[in-house]
């Protein structure tokens, strides 16, 4: 077993106030991994301390200065990838291909974003008689999830970095093994005493104490709507920015001209990725009325495709949830997605077939679901589909935005001009068209309920900057 019982604070590997830890399990088999500290409000202030100290001369460091800095934590990430992978398919449960593909390789396509963000011209503005000039926020707080563990951090920390931010990062207790490989690969780099730091622990200690901190000038959050507002309420009290990233209930509309077969095959894998547990999930399939059986059994099949395995088997395309309670929550909405009345086509409560042991959940099909229903409204983080039939392209557009998110969704048509004329009248902050594919250029985030602000991109970067207005 890993035990880690350091922090990074300061530009070393220091001890906690407190010798609590916490386990960090397998979801495959359910033992034990590792363990990390449970850091202190004590803690956090040590690293809000640092992050501080460090601010000013970091946030004087020139663009080209910060470009090499994090090109060095690029490269030095790159050759961790494959040791990261494997790390994510372990504590998360990803299944191997895509903990490579995905988990290990975004982290480093976020940090190139902003390495090529910084070799452009500084953003000044001339309005009338006035420059305009944007300056680094202060010192940040990344709370971050256990879904996409090191993908989360590197989308905070990297436009954070470029602006010329400090940060603490306080990453999920649930999953954080890939974390301390990335403050391996800061600490090899060389940055500056106190410009990035770790204090890791449980959020009620370590997540509230950031939010409060009176030193703390943006915290960037992923996760929860429940948590985010916890976070943003904190927050609010020392008149923080605040940016959130938080759930989805995404919808795939297929048009009735669309290849019905292609958005069906590309919505389930989308919907099932990483079990389910993705914020941008298509997990409302909305299909015209008469299509519906059509679509349905499409569905069904493509789904019985994903059988659940071995997270290290490159065969494997579905995994274990992340843990126990996250099953069990799974399993309650199927529960409740049966006692509505949706038609389960798929998949349900009982542990799939030859899965002994590990936090696995079916994959799983609802059909004839009401717009309305519980499972239509709610964020599952599960491998759970609904699909829902539509009257015509209004109706579609009503269901589709008939949620309290709005962070993603797809639609699809033969006709792309319809396609983007459907796709412009959602109310999401992204939107595929036709299979359109991820852009790490261009901003992410949602409307409504699903957050405030964006990550990725110049717009990204802008979270991280004050706007200064000086006359001449």
């Amino acid at each position: 077993m890993e035990i880690h019982n350091k922090l990074y604070i300061g530009g070393k590997w220091v001890t906690p106030h407190g010798p609590e830890l916490i386990n960090v399990e397998n979801p495959t088999t359910t033992a034990t991994l590792a363990s990390i500290p449970a850091a202190s409000a004590e803690d956090v202030d040590r690293a809000v301390r640092a992050a501080r100290e460090a601010f000013q001369q970091w946030s004087r460091t020139s663009r080209a200065d910060r470009a090499e800095l994090i090109g060095r934590l690029r490269d030095l990430l790159g050759k961790r990838q494959e040791e990261i992978g494997l790390t994510i398919a372990t504590d998360v449960g990803t299944p191997i291909r895509i903990a490579s593909r995905i988990q290990a390789a975004l982290p480093v396509t976020d940090l190139g974003v902003y390495i090529d963000l910084l070799q452009e011209n500084e953003p000044e503005e001339r309005v009338g008689n006035s420059l305009v000039v944007r300056e680094p926020a202060g010192v940040v707080a990344a709370i971050t999830p256990w879904n996409y563990p090191l993908h989360q951090v590197t989308a905070k920390i990297a436009p954070a970095l470029a602006a010329g931010c400090t940060v603490v990062v306080k990453p999920s207790e649930v999953a954080p093994l890939s974390v301390y490989q990335l403050f391996e690969a800061i600490d090899e780099a060389g940055f500056p005493p106190g410009v990035i730091n770790l204090v890791t622990g449980f959020g009620p200690v370590v997540g509230e104490a950031l939010a409060t901190h009176p030193d703390v000038d943006v915290v960037s959050f992923t996760g929860s709507v429940t948590v985010g507002s916890r976070v943003s309420e904190l927050a609010a009290r020392s008149i923080k920015r605040v940016t959130l990233e938080l759930g989805g209930k995404s919808a795939n509309v297929v048009l009735d001209d669309a290849d019905l077969a292609t958005a069906v095959k590309v919505g389930v894998a989308n919907a099932f990725l990483n079990g389910g547990q993705t914020c941008t999930a298509w997990t409302r399939l909305l299909v015209p009325e008469s299509r519906n059986d059509e679509a349905v059994a499409l569905a069904v099949r493509f789904a019985e495709g994903f059988v659940p395995g071995d997270p290290l088997d490159p065969a494997t395309k579905l995994g274990p949830l992340v843990s126990a309670a996250q099953r069990d929550r799974v399993r309650g909405y199927i529960e409740t997605g049966i006692r509505e009345g949706a038609k389960l086509e798929t998949g349900g409560v009982d542990t799939p077939a030859g899965i002994k042991r590990g936090y696995f959940v079916a994959p799983t099909v609802f059909a004839d679901v009401a717009p309305d229903a519980v499972i239509a409204q709610e964020e599952i983080f599960g491998p759970v589909l609904s699909v829902i039939p539509f009257r015509d392209d209004a109706d579609a557009l009503s269901i589709a935005n008939g949620t309290r998110f709005g962070l993603h969704g797809a639609v699809w048509s033969a006709d792309a001009d319809r396609a983007l004329a459907f796709a412009r009248e959602v109310r999401t902050g992204q939107i595929d068209v036709n299979g359109g594919a991820y852009n790490p250029l261009a901003p992410f985030g949602g409307y409504k309920a699903s957050g405030i602000g964006r990550e990725m991109g110049r717009q990204g970067l802008d979270e991280f900057t004050e706007i200064k207005s000086i006359q001449l």
